[in-house]
């Protein structure tokens, strides 16, 4: 594949400056892979990127932001056989360092050298760059191989569904039968509806305040919708469940009151999967849990392969992630982009650019 030596690249510049540029194109190392991106999502994360930063970020004006991307295999370091130039490729973010407690116990997106590239951990697009421009190098064990049936575009919504199947699998993952509250009517709340149904809930109830997406939950599979301005969600759900309460309350809203409501609504000894960041520090009556025997559990990004069970899915036509993108935006336009997705414009969800 002819590469060229320079690429276009967004490359954030301090909080809330986003420039686009020409860089160097990155060369892989020898258990990486060189990837000609084609798409790449925008994610909330990207903007608690830009806005106020996370841990252990490369340096303003070296940093190419992005970490919901797929593309083509372009190069390929010296060791690398699992993957031929060519390949279409969607990518995890995580890649733990491969020797901490955490990582050989399979849960390296918590990662006891996080941040530390000397040690091999790199998070692409979060301490490392990642994928608003035209190459990104990804380690292979971040790399799967697209089937033909999904395209570029829609599998940059592969990393939400496989954060979704991660606070399933940690909770337990045995989920058939069970009634399951989805808080928050989001990418990940939309990925997670389809996910229970796909995984065999007998009841999937989602909560949430936007007209549109709560039709498009009913559509994706949700039995019931909630709409938390006209209803109060903790009494339909335990209306809906006898006065039980949920089985497993999947919190994907982050609001202030939001774990709240989940720990009202889950039924004795039932169980708590926290899927959203919160914007700060939020207050909770966590003897509910305590009195009540509830496991509360929470996950980072999309751990334990999820990815490739996400991928298999989609692939499968149980989950798609086609109805959440709403715009794209070619790379130059990223500010644009970021914007959109933002300030939800045009009821923006996804927003996808090209590179």
């Amino acid at each position: 594949m002819d590469i060229p030596k320079r690429m276009k690249a967004a490359v954030l510049y301090g909080f809330n400056d986003v420039r686009v540029e020409e860089r160097d194109v990155p060369s892989p190392g020898p258990d990486e892979a060189l990837v000609k991106v084609n798409a790449c999502g925008i994610c909330g994360t990207d903007i608690k990127v830009i806005t106020h930063g996370l841990p252990n970020q490369p340096p303003f004006g070296d940093f190419i932001i992005g970490h919901e991307y797929a593309g083509t295999v372009a190069a390929l370091g010296d060791t690398v056989d699992e993957f031929q130039i060519g390949d279409r490729v969607t990518v995890e973010i995580h890649k733990g360092c491969g020797r901490c407690k955490n990582c050989i116990m399979g849960h390296y997106t918590a990662c006891l050298n996080y941040g530390n590239i000397g040690k091999g951990h790199r998070a692409n697009g979060f301490t490392a760059n990642g994928g608003f421009a035209e190459y990104a190098v990804n380690h292979v064990n971040t790399l799967y191989k697209l089937p033909d049936n999904i395209s570029f575009d829609e599998s940059t919504t592969i990393t939400t569904a496989g954060t979704c199947i991660y606070g399933i699998d940690m909770a337990g993952g045995y989920i058939p039968g069970d009634t399951v509250a989805v808080l928050g009517p989001g990418p990940i709340g939309l990925m997670s509806v389809q996910l229970c149904k796909a995984l065999g809930a007998g009841k999937v109830i989602l909560t949430g305040t936007r007209d549109e997406r709560l039709e498009l939950g009913k559509k994706l599979g949700a039995d019931y919708v909630v709409d938390v301005r006209r209803e109060k969600a903790v009494e339909k759900v335990m209306e809906l469940t006898d006065g039980l309460g949920a089985d497993l309350v999947l919190e994907a809203a982050g609001g202030d009151t939001a774990l709240q409501e989940a720990l009202e609504m889950t039924r004795k000894g039932g169980k708590i999967s926290i899927l959203a960041f919160y914007k700060g520090p939020i207050t909770a009556d966590i003897s509910i849990a305590v009195r009540n025997g509830i496991n509360i559990y929470t996950v980072r990004g999309e751990g334990r392969m999820s990815v490739g069970r996400s991928l298999s899915l989609m692939a499968q036509g149980k989950i798609t992630g086609k109805p959440l993108i709403t715009h794209t935006f070619p790379v130059e336009e990223v500010n644009e982009a970021l914007k959109t997705f933002a300030e939800r414009i045009g009821g923006a969800m996804k927003v996808v650019v090209h590179p």
